[in-house]
């Protein structure tokens, strides 16, 4: 059987099941997502008493800007320690000469990336796939588990994230005293951020507002001056998007 072949009937596969897990698990019904790698954890929720975890496996992502597709277990930057299981993807695709499992990233549309869910989800155990969106990427994740709110995951997961009034368990980030929803005053980066993005370890979501930015140049920088001017806070992730969205207008 040749690639388009297997991959069509593998697509037509996970169509109906793909139905099943969404209706099963009311997954269109939740707004907002965050996950986290190293625990391989994803959260859907739309508050903190609406919400669902699930344990995954990273499939690949779909670049929008240079339309090409990655596989998980090529990509040097993806934390998850089972990547490593589409290693039996890729050995797959040499056994078959079916060269886009094997190729570690290349050109693609997102209908190969549907096809690439079905292959996984044909030849590795999950119960669905989910699609993250964020404005320059897609990752798609091969779910495995539904956990429950006392598993050893979530409760790691709610340790280390900060616990937001108003959206829950999510990473911390940190932004100037001045930045709020009422009054757009500018959004000064310390590096270009998206939602969903991953960090490397030593980073954070650092945001200041343009005033503040005045202040940081006159003072050569974050300093005593600067810092007492800024007087930097912690929110959550999910509130640091809300105030980008809003003061970059």
């Amino acid at each position: 059987m040749d690639y388009e072949e297997f991959a069509d009937e593998k697509c037509q596969s996970l169509m109906q099941i793909q139905e099943e897990f969404r209706e099963k698990f009311g997954i269109d019904r939740y707004e907002l997502w965050h996950y986290d790698a190293e625990l391989e954890l994803l959260r859907l929720y739309n508050d903190d008493q609406d919400q669902l975890f699930l344990k995954y496996i990273p499939i690949g992502t779909f670049s929008l800007k240079s339309e090409t597709w990655m596989w998980s277990w090529y990509n040097e930057y993806a934390a998850e320690p089972s990547k490593e299981n589409l290693l039996v993807i890729k050995d797959f695709g040499i056994k078959n000469d079916y060269h886009k499992l094997v190729e570690g990233t290349f050109s693609a549309d997102e209908f190969d990336c549907w096809e690439f869910a079905a292959i996984c989800f044909d030849k590795l155990d999950g119960i669905g796939v989910y699609r993250l969106t964020t404005e320059k990427l897609h990752s798609y994740l091969l779910v495995n588990k539904i956990l429950e709110d006392d598993a050893v995951e979530v409760i790691k997961y709610r340790q280390q994230k900060v616990n937001c009034e108003a959206h829950g368990y999510s990473r911390d980030a940190f932004v100037c005293q001045h930045l709020n929803l009422e009054q757009s005053k500018g959004f000064e980066e310390a590096f270009d951020t998206y939602r969903g993005m991953q960090l490397d370890e030593d980073d954070d979501f650092q945001a200041w507002c343009s005033e503040c930015e005045k202040v940081r140049l006159q003072s050569d920088g974050w300093n005593d001056e600067s810092e007492e001017f800024a007087k930097i806070k912690l929110i959550c992730e999910d509130c640091y998007f809300e105030l980008k969205s809003f003061n970059s207008k």
